[in-house]
């Protein structure tokens, strides 16, 4: 196959975005030590592949931002060419070191789950001593009245 044809077939590109089957990754490898057009192709592909996601990034939240910093300090990241290739473990066996301990604090449920029934309660309470009051006040001023009814009664001369 020239090399051309191989550039346009579009293995290159599914390679590169990790699409290609092992097949086609033992072709693309054979071609790219063998043809150094295709070599440089690849480099070129990838950095506009690179400069379009770049181009479109959204940034993320603070909250990820630091945790995604966080990690990436803890791993050693090396660039050896146009690549970037991260020291993992050989057995493909993950640490437990490898992952942030992260306590969850769940009063802010606990504050949620227990202010609505004491919520309720305070607003029960406060219709019953408001009702209480005003009986209590209505009575009084009912009480004031027939005593000042039976002042009047006394105080007036008897027929």
């Amino acid at each position: 196959m020239k090399t051309q044809q191989f550039i346009e077939s579009g293995i290159l590109e599914s390679y590169l975005l990790g699409m290609s089957t092992d097949e086609e990754q033992h072709q693309v490898n054979q071609m790219v030590m063998t043809h150094s057009e295709i070599s440089e192709y690849l480099v070129r592909f990838e950095k506009n592949i690179q400069n379009y996601f770049l181009q479109s990034a959204v940034p993320p939240p603070a909250d990820v931002r630091e945790i995604v910093q966080f990690r990436s300090n803890k791993t050693d990241v090396t660039k050896k060419g146009n690549h970037t290739y991260y020291d993992m473990p050989k057995d493909n066996t993950v640490k437990k070191d490898n992952y942030l301990d992260i306590e969850v604090n769940d009063t802010y449920i606990k504050v949620h789950k227990w202010w609505r029934p004491a919520f309720v309660a305070v607003f029960i309470l406060s219709k019953v001593f408001l009702i209480t009051g005003l009986y209590y006040y209505f009575k009084a001023a009912s009480q004031e009245d027939e005593i000042q009814k039976l002042r009047t009664e006394i105080a007036s001369p008897k027929r």
